[in-house]
């Protein structure tokens, strides 16, 4: 008999998905105005290089209702943007610190997912994209593939050849005495904004290579992403997906309902976007959990396992 066909699957990760384990773990975490989103993160750094004098002399900085950073072209703006990259940098490491780090696990989970029978019975997982500089994931994934791909290069060889990619479109803060090509490198971050630069080493392979993740997936589950009208170059890269595979493919968007229904209008183009109730013939009856990530992954692994539970480490933890 001829073996059942695998769904191929691939994760974008956006800045959500940390900032609601966190919330989650740390009750008051929202009272204190410490949000992950880019929209914190942007009005915190904004503030802060407004308070800076120098750095404000001949700039131009918008800052919208959403807190997109904007800039302009001026003298010495490699500088003053290697400034804010380091503001960018300090802001996200005060909140996401070590002993806080430590207690994540919906990203150790999802990996421990991933690795089960019944899981790999009926899914493969081919990839995995984010848009965070953080290393949450980063440190997810080591625990069960080891070293990431990161794809730096086009000429995938050695160890990380056969791994899942790990693909960072706008950078790491962990990016630093990387090798490509036997050089030994620091990798600067894409900062914050709507006016991106990708086409510099490496970014132009990591951006190749997610195309061609998206190409051939079945099913791309966007966690804590809203997918933001100011990210273009992401839009494009899955409309470019969606013309290169001839067909559409699955987008769950695992976020709430409400951050769904958003998406669907914003891109009815894309036909087969799914909010979260309509993933899986309604696998998830609340339209609007405290934290999406970890409903989905709850039901999901329930679903799966329907005669059994095996024995986890980190799936145990992840209970409504």
């Amino acid at each position: 008999m001829p073996q059942p066909k695998h769904k191929k699957i691939a994760y974008l990760f956006g800045a959500g998905a940390t900032h609601a384990e966190l919330t989650m773990l740390e009750k008051t975490f929202l009272e204190e105005k410490n949000g992950l989103l880019t929209k914190d993160v942007s009005s915190r750094v904004v503030e802060k290089a407004r308070r800076n004098k120098a750095y404000m002399e001949d700039i131009s900085m918008v800052q919208s209702t959403r807190g997109s950073l904007e800039n302009s072209k001026i003298d010495e703006w490699a500088d003053k943007t290697s400034r804010l990259k380091e503001l960018v940098r300090k802001d996200i490491e005060s909140i996401l610190t070590a002993a806080r780090k430590r207690l994540f696990y919906l990203h150790k989970a999802l990996f421990e997912f991933h690795e089960q029978r019944n899981t790999k019975l009926r899914e493969k997982l081919i990839g995995v994209i984010s848009l965070n500089y953080d290393d949450v994931l980063d440190q997810a994934f080591k625990e069960f593939h080891g070293e990431p791909n990161y794809c730096f290069t086009l000429e995938e060889d050695g160890p990380s050849a056969e791994k899942i990619p790990l693909l960072k479109l706008h950078g790491s803060f962990n990016w630093s005495g990387k090798s490509i090509r036997g050089r030994n490198r620091t990798i600067e971050i894409i900062p914050l904004g709507a006016n991106k630069n990708y086409l510099h080493v490496p970014y132009g392979f990591i951006w190749s290579r997610a195309l061609e993740i998206l190409v051939e997936c079945d099913t791309l589950r966007v966690i804590g992403c809203s997918l933001s009208p100011n990210d273009s170059h992401l839009i494009d890269l899955l409309f470019k997906a969606h013309l290169e595979k001839g067909k559409a493919f699955e987008i769950e968007i695992i976020s709430s309902e409400n951050g769904g229904e958003q998406i669907q209008r914003n891109y009815g183009f894309f036909p087969k976007i799914k909010k979260l109730t309509e993933i899986e013939s309604a696998l998830i009856p609340d339209p609007t959990p405290m934290n999406p990530f970890k409903t989905w992954l709850f039901y999901k692994f329930h679903n799966t396992y329907k005669k059994g539970l095996p024995r986890t480490k980190y799936l145990s933890k992840v209970t409504i």
